[in-house]
């Protein structure tokens, strides 16, 4: 099966952009071939960090969004069927909805037999709570939704745990995807270097390379993630 993988969260600063890399490295990794695209317009940490992959598209025009859906089209008899990757900014769901209704997505690409997945990265707030429940309540049933906690935005998620919105999202059939926490002197390494996962651990020592400890927790931290990525419809 093929899948479209909207890495949301609607709000700024929950992780958005670490799963999508995450999940693009989980793709690399397992031989898997992808298309990805990035809305941020004033970041664009996805491109950033796998340019060979990403590229910038405009999450409030019909036309630029219909480029993501344009590379099931392209696809030949011959070739795999890609997933697609669409790191999603802060304050994108409104144009994104709409885009989705008027262009009966779900269905067409369920027809297809392409699943359509929502992320929703959660920190440990209220905030990310309320806006999960508007994605809830904007889709219903149809899409997958991939519910993750990302621990390195909080580590007491008891607002989630105990909310009716992710009553509401199990009997959607939600997962939950826990994103465990990677040391902040390593992220902050990889961001300075623009690193993808694999060229981080894998680059010569440097003055600002990641030390034989670091590489080695982080591909643990991928490797966890990886093995509940394994259960997904991706």
């Amino acid at each position: 099966m093929s899948s479209l993988n909207f890495i949301g969260g609607e709000k700024g600063g929950v992780g958005k952009s670490v799963v999508a890399r995450v999940l693009a490295q989980y793709f690399i990794d397992r031989d898997l071939p992808f298309v990805g695209f990035d809305t941020d317009r004033s970041h664009t940490s996805f491109t950033r960090f796998y340019a060979d992959y990403a590229s910038p598209v405009l999450v409030d025009s019909y036309e630029g969004l219909d480029q993501v859906v344009s590379v099931f089209e392209e696809v030949t008899a011959a070739q795999a069927q890609p997933r697609v990757i669409v790191d999603l900014a802060a304050q994108t769901a409104a144009p994104l909805a709409r885009w989705v209704d008027d262009s009966d997505l779900i269905d067409v690409l369920s027809d297809m037999g392409i699943a359509v997945n929502f992320w929703h990265v959660a920190d440990a707030g209220q905030d990310s709570v309320d806006l999960l429940d508007k994605l809830l309540d904007t889709y219903g049933a149809g899409p997958n939704y991939l519910i993750v906690k990302n621990l390195g935005r909080g580590s007491d998620f008891s607002q989630l745990d105990d909310s009716a919105a992710l009553a509401k999202a199990r009997d959607l059939g939600a997962r939950l995807v826990t994103l465990a926490q990677l040391h902040e002197g390593s992220m902050r390494k990889m961001d300075r270097q623009n690193a993808s996962f694999w060229a981080a651990i894998n680059s010569r020592p440097d003055l600002d390379a990641l030390g034989l400890l670091e590489r080695q927790r982080v591909r643990s931290w991928l490797k966890k993630a990886y093995e509940t990525f394994d259960t997904l419809p991706l």
